[in-house]
């Protein structure tokens, strides 16, 4: 298991592969589907966006409230394909990282080889575990979205693997 420090830069990604286990330690952010639209909507109407996106990791989950002392609730993965339509405008504007569950368009993954990006996949059904690795919480948007809002999470050694590497090739089609 290889331990990551975010932000990676171009040779830490470059010498990434499908298949291989991480964990990630520094920033990511939490979007999920209505963040996304919100995002497109402002980088549509050439407005500036709520969080930097160059070099960024977006992780696509909706965390639970946080129960006291705890940073966050439970914090799981949820599918990926539903950011296919924004991900390759996202990776235009400087987004290096996504984390989520299961397979993506081959329009994402041309786009994650285009822009040298990376996708790694969590634990789907393992929010609870994975949110032992979030050390800190606090909200930067959309906070009317609730769960959906985006959040930047602060992880310490938060497990996953990498589903598709900057050649494009995806931990799915691996035999």
């Amino acid at each position: 298991m290889r331990k990551l420090t975010l932000p990676l830069s171009e040779e830490e990604i470059s010498s990434l592969h499908a298949g291989d286990a991480v964990e990630l330690s520094g920033v990511i952010y939490t979007a999920r589907d209505a963040a996304h639209k919100r995002l497109h909507h402002l980088i549509q109407e050439g407005k500036e966006l709520p969080l930097d996106l160059n070099g960024a990791a977006i992780y696509y989950a909706g965390p639970t409230p946080a129960k006291p002392g705890q940073p966050i609730g439970s914090c799981g993965p949820t599918t990926s394909s539903r950011m296919d339509a924004y991900t390759p405008e996202l990776l235009d504007h400087g987004l290096k990282i996504m984390i989520g569950k299961g397979r993506r368009s081959e329009t994402v993954k041309d786009a994650i080889k285009t822009h040298h990006a990376v996708y790694f996949v969590a634990c789907g059904g393992a929010g609870a575990l994975l949110s032992h690795s979030v050390i800190a919480s606090e909200p930067v948007a959309f906070a009317d979205l609730l769960a959906e809002a985006i959040v930047k999470l602060t992880v310490k050694d938060f497990p996953c693997f990498v589903g598709v590497d900057a050649d494009g090739k995806d931990i799915y089609d691996l035999r």
